[in-house]
């Protein structure tokens, strides 16, 4: 895999779309550089007593349409680079589907499995404590992300709750009973699912043949599987971190979740094989969707993808070497600012609902889901028709032309 970082990687495809929008060094420099990072130590009593210090980021890449947004993450490899590229992906995002945010990440860096529930509580709270000055519910509003669930977002709101007041809308991706949104944990998985059956339909592939290979089991995973499988979908391959499981007559969903729900992984689910997370990538299918980690599509691999199609659930799954030379294969790819954005959507119905103290049924945030999504879907599949482009560039091309528009009427650039 080539040197480069995230931060790095994602500049290459926001410099390709800003040459096509001509937008000048100045203009450029303005939109990749961050508003705002911070980095904070995090000192954490263990439960044997050691004390502990960890890193802790928030990056605020670009508020010009709105409160910054994004997720925080917990995983080792969660630095400054990392964070700040991901900060990135999430202002393009949110221009992209247009919901009225710019783009955040946060993260510590740790192992969460290494750690047990009053350890990541105690960890949660400190980093709460450390970055409260520069969130808020109408400044900058975390959420989820890798290696953080429902009960992390329940422990920022208690946090920032005990110093500013009960705050529900100061986090999305909270538990329902707390002021999450119905729909918010199956949003993301959602979204991709109808992204595919749109693909499907444009790609005149038959749903009810149509294989599928998942890398990543999370939430994410989890639920693009279950809904796939429900559409007709044949869900050959999943995986976690454990490893991978295949079945080419397809894998009954239902029955892989009770499998997990006892035995915490994917692995030994009966009549499957066995599989490496490596291998998982290179299955052949009518569907590929990373959705884990980052950069596990790369120079190593690409030549042994055999995907027709990749729906990138996951942020960033494929660098820009990868990238170029899946396009000039042929292969389709539905870029994570488009794929993914179905989380950030619902995020934005818990924020508004957290706002007006009420929550909507499920059918409305689903009805709703779907027509911002496809809205933003079929602007992308158009731009790239009338111009010849890739689904990524014609993207990145309308989400960094919105908030080059809100900077103009804002008066950063002509003041």
């Amino acid at each position: 895999m080539s040197g480069k970082n995230t931060m790095q990687e994602v500049n290459e495809f926001f410099d390709s779309a800003a040459s096509y929008l001509n937008l000048s060094a100045g203009i450029r420099e303005l939109l990749k550089r961050p508003w705002r990072e911070l980095k904070v130590s995090l000192p954490v009593k263990m439960d044997s007593g050691d004390i502990r210090v960890f890193s802790g980021y928030r990056i605020q890449h670009n508020a010009s349409r709105g409160p910054y947004k994004g997720g925080i993450r917990y995983h080792p490899d969660a630095d400054m680079d990392e964070v700040g590229g991901l900060a990135s992906l999430m202002t393009w995002k949110t221009a992209l589907v247009d919901i009225p945010f710019g783009g955040a990440k946060g993260g510590i860096q740790c192992d969460p499995s290494e750690l047990t529930i009053s350890e990541l509580n105690r960890l949660t709270r400190r980093y709460t404590n450390s970055v409260g000055h520069l969130i808020g519910v109408n400044r900058d509003i975390p959420a989820p992300d890798l290696g953080t669930n429902s009960q992390t977002m329940a422990w920022i709101m208690d946090a920032y709750g005990q110093i500013n007041g009960h705050t529900p809308g100061i986090v999305t991706g909270k538990p329902v009973s707390l002021g999450g949104s119905v729909g918010r944990d199956s949003a993301t998985g959602r979204g991709v699912v109808y992204i595919m059956d749109q693909t499907a339909q444009n790609l005149e592939i038959n749903i009810k043949n149509a294989t599928v290979v998942i890398q990543g089991a999370g939430q994410v995973g989890m639920w693009t599987a279950q809904l796939a499988f429900e559409n007709g979908y044949r869900v050959i391959a999943i995986s976690d971190v454990n490893g991978g499981i295949y079945c080419s007559n397809g894998l009954n969903i239902l029955d892989l979740k009770e499998h997990m729900s006892t035995n915490h992984s994917v692995i030994g689910f009966p009549g499957s094989e066995t599989v490496t997370n490596k291998d998982i990538l290179e299955l052949s299918c009518d569907f590929l969707v990373p959705a884990a980690i980052d950069r596990v599509i790369n120079e190593s691999n690409v030549d042994r993808i055999k995907a027709r199609v990749i729906i990138e659930a996951a942020n960033h799954p494929i660098t820009t070497e990868a990238d170029s030379l899946l396009l000039a294969k042929g292969v389709t790819i539905i870029p994570d600012i488009l794929a993914n954005a179905g989380g950030v959507i619902v995020s934005y119905f818990e924020w508004t609902q957290n706002l007006y103290q009420h929550q909507w049924p499920e059918e409305r945030v689903a009805a709703e889901l779907e027509r911002i999504i496809m809205g933003a879907y079929k602007s992308v599949i158009k731009l790239s028709k009338d111009e010849n482009l890739s689904y990524r560039l014609a993207a990145y091309i309308i989400g960094i032309n919105k908030v080059v528009e809100a900077s103009e009427l804002r008066g950063f650039l002509n003041g």
